[in-house]
């Protein structure tokens, strides 16, 4: 009997902190939460109407995935990527995601084709939308959400599971759309419409090109805009480290 109702605690208790993990992340993705927003587990804890203990758990799940960090006697934030943080993700993601437009190229079925192409022309329309209405934060939200569903379906549609595997486990295309609100972007019109005209044309080396230089548009514009922002949030983050001292005597 007591074995059950431990079984029956834990599992509650990782249900708990996989619904904190969701809604952090969620948090995240719509902007609420930004690059170096400082995170109290208390504060959280109370918003979910949970205890600190999963909130604590969702966070370490975090921190293992790269999307926040903690220092001791400073807090916990998330993360602001460094440029070698952020030039190695995209070298990890111009590998995997050019080698599933590669395999779409040449393995996709005609309805699958179809599918990726009206997904991004609907893309295109939302991400149009948005430059006019970026202060609707649910607007905003949907079309992550969407931009991510649409770089998924590309993978899945490659027939490799282990490519949409370690797309989805390394974060990258989280990390994209995260990267997307913290600076200006200007994009074409038709920027996903063009993008798989050429990935589902069924030439595998136009597929790949196209999509190598998706991945690298505006490289060098977040990093010098994530780069503006941890200047920013480091300083922020010493003085609540100092402010934190000087209260409990510490030096």
């Amino acid at each position: 009997m007591f074995e059950r109702v431990t079984t029956s605690r834990r599992s509650i208790q990782r249900g708990l902190a996989d619904q904190s993990y969701s809604a952090i992340k969620e948090q995240i993705l719509r902007g609420d939460l930004r690059l170096g927003a400082v995170l109290s587990r208390r504060k959280l804890a109370k918003q979910f109407g949970t205890s600190v203990f999963p909130v604590s758990e969702a966070i370490l799940r975090l921190e293992s995935e790269g999307l926040v960090e903690s220092k001791p006697q400073v807090g916990t934030r998330v993360r602001v990527p460094s440029e070698t943080d952020i030039r190695d993700r995209f070298i990890i993601r111009e590998a995997l995601e050019c080698q599933s437009a590669r395999l779409v190229a040449e393995r996709a079925s005609f309805e699958q084709r179809q599918e990726l192409n009206r997904m991004a022309e609907n893309l295109d329309v939302l991400f149009n939308r948005q430059g006019n209405d970026d202060s609707d934060a649910e607007f905003v939200f949907a079309v992550q959400s969407y931009h991510l569903q649409l770089h998924m379906k590309i993978a899945e549609y490659s027939g490799c599971a282990a490519l949409s595997d370690l797309i989805d486990k390394n974060n990258l295309l989280v990390l994209n759309c995260i990267l997307d609100l913290a600076r200006e972007i200007q994009r074409p019109p038709r920027l996903h419409r063009d993008l798989l005209g050429m990935v589902t044309g069924g030439n595998a080396d136009a597929a790949v090109t196209a999509m190598r230089q998706h991945v690298q548009m505006g490289l060098d514009e977040t990093i010098r805009a994530v780069a503006l922002l941890n200047s920013r949030t480091d300083d922020r983050w010493r003085i609540r480290a100092s402010a934190k001292n000087l209260r409990t005597g510490k030096r």
